[in-house]
């Protein structure tokens, strides 16, 4: 054997060089033929559930951390849920992951570290649950007396589902709807809640029914084989669930999670039909005894009617007494019309007579002719001509009326409009703007008062300089003089008098 020494003599050995996966398949060769079941303890720290359904987890103590997974096939299988914080026992092999240097284990079963841990677990989880309000009473509904239709969550193929079906069919036959659901193992929770809110999702009077009162029911098992009920989404389902829900989950001394948040508990299955549909033949019996307490209180209601009715019929007087004074005056009033009536007849029989009389031949035609003669009389004062002529005659006296009308309204108008052209112009010879067109200014202070007094003034103060034109200038004093000012204030030009007489 041929041995090379480097620079500083240490010896290299004939070693044959290696690829990196090379040593890294090598290690993973050593690392699982030394280790090819082993069974560790320890607690769950993160939990990774990417799509691909495998589970990746850690297992720590106080000094250590390894990694660990559970491939697709072997968490289907889990009773529980395995979440950060369990202390679990893991069975499996060590193996490595070359892309990354790592060693981890792959588990084959993973189960509780006792029923102590999901003790602890449970109540904690419980605990949490209580203090966000999720079991208080005030939450629970009321069980219809009655309901038309019943969804039940559960295995399609257990028992469980026959006991229910039978029971109701004793009870109280009425429409049931089964949503299948695994009941144990990994799928349950899921599964479970997923049927709650699919109940809950039914519309009123769609295609499908929806339920009146929901049952989710198992039989008994285990604390892991009930573990699915007690999982967080299938309690926050139930809580969410708008429809009332019994849960009928194992025994009597079993209690789940989804029992405290369930507005109705039923110790069993069977128990959860009784509670969730009446007796039909007690309904039956029920209604019998109501419907004859009903005819016999009618009787009774009737019956004091009829004694309250003849008691108050002694107390009235007779029908004679309370009618034979006025039938009797209606017998006088008869006869007194009777007599009346012929009276009437006979007095316009008399006044008929008169006006026939006066309605004679002769003396409508007298009356004819003196009319004639009347109206013949007008006729010869209401000519034609005579008419045309006294129109004409009044149409020239109101033409000549109107036109002295104008004349004299239009000499009114013209010596006012001449006396106001003359009062006009004595204003515009007095007003001051005539002296400022002269080439003179007024000057006013801050309250628009005229100043004739340089004296007024006091240092800083604003002036406005007034020109002609209505042009305005604004002025600040630089120096004023000591002498008191006159102030005069802005008076409102007089008019003169007369000018709207």
């Amino acid at each position: 054997m041929v041995i090379d020494r480097d620079d500083d003599g240490e010896d290299q050995g004939n070693l044959a060089e290696q690829s990196v996966t090379d040593l890294s398949n090598a290690i993973k060769r050593t690392v699982e033929d030394r280790f090819g079941l082993v069974r560790v303890r320890g607690e769950i720290g993160r939990v990774s559930r990417p799509r691909s359904g495998h589970i990746y987890l850690s297992l720590k103590d106080d000094k250590s951390v390894i990694d660990g997974v559970l491939w697709k096939g072997v968490a289907s299988r889990l009773t529980v849920s395995p979440e950060e914080g369990m202390e679990v026992v893991a069975t499996g092999r060590l193996t490595t992951f070359g892309g990354q240097s790592k060693y981890q284990i792959v588990i084959d079963n993973l189960v509780p570290a006792g029923a102590g841990a999901l003790m602890a677990m449970l109540d904690a989880r419980r605990r949490a649950m209580e203090a966000e309000g999720l079991f208080a009473p005030e939450r629970k509904r009321a069980i219809p007396l009655i309901p038309r239709t019943i969804g039940v969550v559960t295995s399609p193929s257990g028992a469980v589902i026959r006991d229910i079906l039978h029971r109701l069919s004793e009870r109280f036959p009425c429409d049931v709807l089964v949503w299948p659901v695994a009941v144990q193992g990994q799928k349950c929770a899921a599964e479970v809640a997923a049927a709650i809110r699919g109940f809950d999702a039914l519309e009123q009077g769609g295609p499908i029914a929806r339920p009146d009162v929901l049952i989710v029911a198992r039989g008994g098992g285990s604390l892991e084989d009930l573990w699915g009920f007690n999982e967080e989404v299938v309690v926050r389902a139930a809580a969410e669930c708008r429809i009332p829900l019994i849960s009928a989950i194992g025994h009597e001394t079993d209690v789940t999670l989804l029992d405290h948040v369930a507005d109705l508990r039923a110790p069993t299955p069977t128990g959860a039909a009784e509670k969730a549909v009446p007796v039909r033949t007690d309904l039956l019996a029920r209604l019998s005894e109501q419907g004859g307490r009903r005819l016999r209180a009618m009787e009774r209601l009737l019956g004091l009617l009829r004694q309250r009715t003849g008691q108050a019929g002694r107390m009235l007087p007779k029908p004679d007494a309370l009618t034979g004074d006025r039938r009797q005056r209606l017998d006088f009033a008869g006869q007194t019309l009777s007599r009346s009536l012929l009276d009437y007849i006979s007095e316009y029989r008399h006044t008929l007579a008169g006006s026939h009389a006066r309605l004679r031949p002769i003396t409508m035609q007298t009356r004819l002719r003196e009319a004639a003669r009347g109206l013949a009389g007008l006729s010869g004062r209401l000519s034609p001509q005579r008419l045309r002529r006294t129109v004409t005659e009044r149409r020239d006296r109101t033409s000549t009326l109107g036109i002295a009308l104008v004349r004299t309204r239009q000499t009114l108008l013209d010596a006012r409009a001449e006396r106001l052209a003359g009062l006009t112009r004595t204003i515009e010879a007095l007003s001051y703007k005539r002296v400022l067109e002269r080439g003179y200014a007024v000057v006013r202070d801050e309250a628009d008062g005229i100043l004739n007094d340089p004296g007024h003034t006091k240092s800083g103060q604003m002036l406005h300089i007034e020109f002609a034109g209505a042009k305005r200038l604004d002025a600040i004093v630089a120096k004023a003089t000591s002498s008191r000012p006159k102030r005069m204030t802005k008076k409102r030009e007089e008019q003169p008098p007369g000018l709207f007489d």
